[in-house]
C-alpha cells in the first residue's frame, strides 16, 4: 500500500499505471470493448477511419484477410496479459522459492542451485526460448515453460542475495533462536522484507515477457494463428508494411505502450519503494538489476 500511495506524488508512474489499466481493462473487458469479432472478415486492407456500407465503421482498418485491427488489439491484450501474467508468476513461484532455499541454508545447497542457475544463464535468452518452444510445440503453455525456464534463474540470484543479507539480520536470528519453523521464517519474516525490490522486477519482467510473446507471434512460434496475437499480427502483416503501413504500426504501438507503460511504472516504484525494509535497515534497491536478464 505504501508503494502504492506513493505514485500519487510521480506524476510519470501515474501516466504508466493509467496505460497499463488501459491495457487490463481492454483483457478483461474485451467482449464489450471489442467493436467486431476478431476472427471474423470484412472488407480486406481498408486503411484507418475507413467505413463499409455492410459492416459498418473500422477506426484502425482491417487486415489483408479483412479483420478488424482495433478488436484483434483488444483481445490480443487479453492473450498477452493472460500468458504473461501466468509465465511471469510461474518464473516467480520458482525463482523465490529456489533463492530462499539457497540464501537461507547456504552450503551445498546454495552451490548446486547456484551453479545450475549460472549454467542457464549462460545461454542467450531467446536461444533458450526458441529452444523450448521448438522442441514442445507453440502453445500457450509452452510459452509459460520458457518463460519460467528462462527467467526464474535471474530470479532466483535476485532472491538469493535478498536472503542472503536478511539471513543474518537481528529479528531472523532471533526466530531461528526461538526455534521458529525454517518455513515460517522464511516465507514471514524473510519474503515480506525482500518484497520491494520483487515488486519492481516484477513490473519490468513482465513487460519484458510481453514482448517475448511479441517476438515468438512474430517468428510463427507464440500462441496458435487464430488467437488474436500482437506479435503474429506484425508478421502477418510484415509483407504490405510498405503498401498498408497500418498493419504493423497500431500492433507495434500496442506492444511499445504496454512496455513504456511498465518501465514508467516499476520506476516510480523504484523511486518510492525504500521504505518497507528501512527498520531492518536494508536497501530494497540495492541488489535490483538496471534491467531483467
Amino acid at each position: 500500500m505504501r508503494l502504492l500511495l506513493s505514485l500519487s506524488h510521480k506524476p510519470l508512474g501515474l501516466v504508466g499505471g493509467c496505460v497499463v489499466a488501459l491495457w487490463l481493462a481492454c483483457a478483461v473487458f474485451a467482449p464489450w470493448l471489442s467493436p467486431h469479432d476478431p476472427l471474423k472478415s470484412f472488407v480486406p486492407l481498408l486503411t484507418p477511419l475507413s467505413s463499409s456500407p455492410q459492416d459498418g465503421f473500422f477506426l484502425l482498418g482491417t487486415d489483408l484477410l479483412g479483420r478488424d485491427i482495433l478488436s484483434r488489439l483488444v483481445y490480443g491484450a487479453r492473450s498477452v496479459v493472460v500468458w504473461a501474467g501466468l509465465a511471469t508468476a510461474t518464473a516467480y513461484i520458482l525463482g523465490i522459492s529456489t533463492g530462499l532455499a539457497a540464501g537461507f541454508y547456504r552450503g551445498p545447497i546454495d552451490r548446486v542451485l547456484s551453479f545450475g542457475a549460472n549454467v542457464i544463464l549462460s545461454f542467450p535468452i531467446l536461444v533458450l526460448y526458441l529452444v523450448v518452444i521448438t522442441r514442445f510445440g507453440a502453445s500457450g503453455l509452452n510459452i509459460i515453460l520458457a518463460v519460467t525456464f528462462a527467467s526464474s534463474p535471474a530470479i532466483f540470484r535476485i532472491v538469493r542475495a535478498l536472503t542472503l543479507d536478511l539471513r543474518g539480520r537481528d529479528f531472523v536470528e532471533a526466530s531461528v533462536t526461538q526455534g521458529e519453523n525454517t518455513l515460517r521464517i522464511m516465507l514471514v519474516d524473510i519474503l515480506p522484507n525482500a518484497r520491494g525490490p520483487l515488486i519492481v522486477d516484477a513490473c519490468l519482467r513482465l513487460g519484458y515477457t510481453a514482448i517475448t510473446i511479441g517476438v515468438l507471434g512474430f517468428l510463427g512460434l507464440g500462441l496458435p494463428p487464430s488467437t488474436p496475437d500482437w506479435g503474429g499480427m506484425v508478421n502477418e502483416g510484415r509483407g504490405l508494411a510498405l503498401a498498408f503501413p497500418h498493419l504493423i504500426v497500431f500492433p507495434c504501438i500496442a506492444i511499445s505502450s504496454l512496455m513504456l507503460g511498465l518501465s514508467l511504472l516499476s520506476d516510480a516504484l523504484r523511486e518510492g519503494g525504500r521504505g518497507p525494509m528501512a527498520s531492518h535497515g536494508l536497501d530494497e534497491t540495492a541488489t535490483l538489476p538496471s534491467a531483467p536478464v
